[in-house]
């Protein structure tokens, strides 16, 4: 008796169907890894390229009970325009002061000074942060 073959002679009829689907896979891999790659890409430049302001507190101190005058440093595109927020804590934790300043200036690299007024004596000031309009 002879013995029976369980599968076709190698290499005689072409690729099996499982190397096909591997090269499939691959290419729809390689499609998708591509994409991928092409979205963070396009946020991160747009995310890098926006026009933001951004700030910077340099110092602040009271001047008198319920006053705080505060020093920014601000850093922006020329033509772009925000607010940012200063707030100022009580020395029990609790706000004793909050000031929006408009950002609106002409120029890319400048420096602001500003007084702010409080309920009581602030025991610190700290910036909240800045938006653009």
């Amino acid at each position: 008796m002879a013995a029976a073959r369980e599968g076709l002679p190698e290499g005689r009829y072409g690729r099996s169907a499982d190397q096909r689907a591997d090269r499939t896979l691959k290419i729809v891999g390689t499609v998708l890894g591509t994409a991928l790659a092409g979205v963070v890409i396009w946020f991160g430049v747009h995310y890098a390229t926006k026009a933001d302001v951004s700030a910077e507190l340099i110092r602040s101190k009271p001047m008198t009970e319920t006053t705080v005058q505060a020093v920014l440093e601000v850093r922006k595109d020329k033509d772009a325009t925000g607010v940012c927020t200063l707030r100022s804590l009580g020395s029990d934790g609790s706000e004793v002061g909050r000031m929006d300043i408009r950002m609106d200036r002409k120029e890319k690299h400048f420096t602001e000074r500003v007084t702010m007024r409080t309920t009581q004596h602030a025991a610190s000031t700290k910036l909240e942060g800045c938006t653009t309009d």
